[in-house]
């Protein structure tokens, strides 16, 4: 037995299924396609940036908003925001001398509950 690999977590004998192997390698992404979606995942990996996308599930609002809200910083918010935009998480519109941040759509939405109804299982 492998060293750390529980009986259960390996085959006892290499036998490849053939069929199968050929179906799911079709099924997966390409690697470039798979690490987009590893940055993406990563940046809900940082408890200020979900922070701010629950300040932002709930109301579309401006950074002095949000540093108030999160008690951070303007500078530390902004960028975060920076972040998220990059992502594709946020969206901003101009108003003014105003700037509004809000989430890009509505998957982001249903990422976080699905996230939290995970977690509350």
């Amino acid at each position: 037995m492998q060293e750390g690999l529980a009986e259960a977590e390996r085959c006892e004998c290499l036998h490849v299924h053939e069929k199968l192997r050929e179906k799911i390698v079709g099924e997966i992404p390409e690697e470039g396609r798979l690490n987009d979606l590893a940055a993406f995942f990563k940046v809900f990996g940082d408890v200020t940036r979900i922070r701010i996308l629950y300040a932002l599930l709930c109301s579309e609002m401006c950074v002095c908003d949000l540093a108030q809200i999160l008690n951070m910083t303007q500078s530390a918010i902004s960028h975060q925001l920076s972040l998220l935009k990059q992502m594709a998480l946020v969206k901003n519109r101009r108003e003014g001398k105003t700037v509004f941040y809000s989430l890009s759509d509505g998957h982001i939405s249903t990422i976080l509950s699905q996230g939290m109804e995970h977690i509350e299982e």
